[in-house]
């Protein structure tokens, strides 16, 4: 088996990746409303799920997939209030192809004003 890592230009650290695939299954990193080192959406639940998607969708593209191919979201949710939002861009972007999916609520995620972050795991045959 032998294991792909993906990380598209703008969006590389240090000690990980934002997806590894192995045997067509791609597993997303947790993505977070950064885009540019920058917070996007300060306060905005719907703001900061846009750009966890538009950052989840990016890394899906550069492994070959996209939305369709995703089986599984997890989203971890710092308040229970942000889940209108979140679950109203996810709705819209997985409509035709709606994946399996698990919310949690935390205490806090890494970075001051962050409302959450989102994995994803999808499934691509190979070609």
């Amino acid at each position: 088996m032998s294991i792909e890592r993906f990380d598209p230009e703008g969006m590389r650290f240090s000690g990980m990746s934002q997806a590894t695939a192995a045997d067509g299954w791609i597993h997303v990193s947790g993505q977070v409303a950064l885009a540019g080192g920058a917070l996007v959406g300060a306060d905005d639940p719907a703001a900061q799920a846009e750009q966890c998607f538009a950052n989840i969708l990016s890394v899906l593209r550069s492994a070959g997939a996209g939305p369709e191919h995703v089986v599984k979201l997890v989203c971890y949710l710092t308040d229970r209030s942000a889940y209108g939002g979140f679950a109203e861009v996810r709705n819209r972007i997985f409509a035709a192809h709606p994946p399996a999916s698990s919310v949690v609520i935390v205490k806090e995620l890494l970075l001051p004003g962050l409302l959450m972050e989102i994995e994803a795991v999808a499934r691509k045959e190979a070609d």
